[in-house]
């Protein structure tokens, strides 16, 4: 199998109830995965693309947390309804997804 493209790295870190820094799995990034894997099967990408389930990557508050090498472009706040549109724009068209773009400040 050849190298995938895209590699997507998504933070699926879950902290206890009432933890002050959040999580990105209580933010929705369970799901967010699982629509990843479908995109995967649906669309034949599994040459293209690569979807790989996290810890923590820092930015709890703009979660969940999506990272994606070799570009090492961040998303901030990603959603199932978000991936189809990632899919399409980033990993099919090239360009990455504009409005989900994380602030740089909160990378790192």
């Amino acid at each position: 199998m050849p190298a995938p493209t895209h590699h997507f790295f998504l933070c699926t870190n879950q902290r206890p109830p009432g933890h002050p820094k959040g999580s990105c799995a209580s933010l929705g990034s369970h799901p967010t995965f699982e629509r990843f894997i479908q995109n995967l099967e649906e669309k034949n990408l599994w040459g293209k693309m690569k979807v790989t389930s996290t810890g923590c990557m820092g930015p709890c508050m703009a979660g969940p947390v999506l990272v994606c090498y070799p570009e090492g472009i961040w998303y901030q706040g990603v959603q199932p309804q978000d991936v189809d549109e990632i899919v399409e724009k980033h990993v099919l068209g090239g360009e990455p997804v504009q409005r989900l773009l994380m602030d740089p400040n909160l990378v790192g």
